[in-house]
């Protein structure tokens, strides 16, 4: 399930982000400022290249590249 980035709240989508640009394994060594990345991600969702993809069996919430989204799910 696609969730608008526009629905969720400032700070939970900026956490939300947090969480993703922080995990383990994505900063591939790079040294960007939090900040930076955060907006980076605010700026793909807001020109539709990134999504908010929700998992209602694990109840979690991810990043996606649009790319990466199986169509069906666009067309929901």
């Amino acid at each position: 399930m696609l969730i608008p980035f526009e629905l969720l709240e400032t700070d939970t989508l900026t956490r939300l982000i947090e969480d993703f640009v922080t995990r383990e394994g994505t900063d591939n060594g790079d040294d960007t400022p939090l900040e930076t990345r955060v907006e980076r991600v605010r700026k793909a969702l807001r020109k539709g290249e990134a999504v908010i993809v929700y998992d209602p069996d694990s109840q979690q919430c991810q990043l996606m590249l649009k790319l990466d989204v199986p169509k069906e799910w666009l067309e929901e």
